[in-house]
């Protein structure tokens, strides 16, 4: 038996982004369901079930980032939120409820996929997938609490291995300043975001090719962080 296509539910009240986001998605062989209102979206997460939501936060009638966890509750989607460049609020919100990444309008075709694979790559990661990283150079083992570079020990402090941890197993979502703060370190009530972008910049120093210009613990500016490492196949 074939496996059955992903489904995918586009809530955007433009009828131009739907159109767009509609045929993008169906040329990656997904089922399409479309909303443009909150009510519409809402029935459509019950009955669809969606595998991957696309998500504008300016609705006609509230606030898209109020779907998020009723959405979540349903089939655990994994969430793709649409922005505008004003809204950096907005979106850090959106992805403290649970939004896995977020596309900033206007957006191309391959930057919207890209987002789409990642986000849909965590869903899977969070349903059991590895818990080993490996590209080669750098390795995380998450379950033995194994951090190597080059097969050396990289010797990172408590605070370092968190965020690698965090990182590692949210691996291609971004994580905002917040959800990092409560999640590396939860019982450091005194941290900030100062202090986070320190160990941030030592754990750089220990990991990245080139601290300077990471290319695995990467910034969103205003938001957070990512990991965008490769590992080999």
């Amino acid at each position: 038996m074939p496996p059955s296509r992903l489904k995918a539910l586009v809530v955007d009240d433009e009828k131009a982004i739907r159109r767009f986001l509609r045929s993008t998605l169906v040329a990656e062989d997904f089922e399409v369901f479309e909303a443009e209102t909150m009510a519409e979206a809402r029935a459509l997460g019950e009955s669809a079930k969606p595998d991957l939501v696309v998500l504008d936060l300016g609705l006609p009638d509230g606030d898209g980032s109020d779907l998020i966890r009723p959405l979540s509750a349903v089939s655990r989607p994994a969430i793709l939120v649409l922005s505008a460049l004003d809204e950096e609020a907005r979106k850090v919100n959106a992805l403290d409820l649970g939004a896995d990444d977020f596309v900033t309008k206007p957006f191309g075709v391959a930057e919207f996929m890209a987002r789409v694979r990642a986000a849909l790559r965590h869903r899977v990661q969070m349903q059991g997938g590895p818990a080993i990283y490996d590209d080669g150079r750098l390795v995380v083992d998450l379950g033995k609490r194994i951090v190597r570079v080059d097969g050396q020990d990289p010797k990172l402090t408590p605070r370092e291995y968190g965020l690698l941890h965090q990182l590692v197993l949210h691996a291609g979502k971004v994580l905002t300043h917040r959800q990092l703060l409560q999640s590396a370190w939860p019982d450091d009530q005194g941290a900030d975001v100062q202090a986070l972008r320190v160990h941030m910049r030592h754990l750089r120093q220990k990991i990245e090719p080139d601290p300077e210009t990471p290319t695995l613990c990467v910034t969103e500016p205003g938001v957070g962080y990512r990991f965008q490492g490769r590992a080999r196949e």
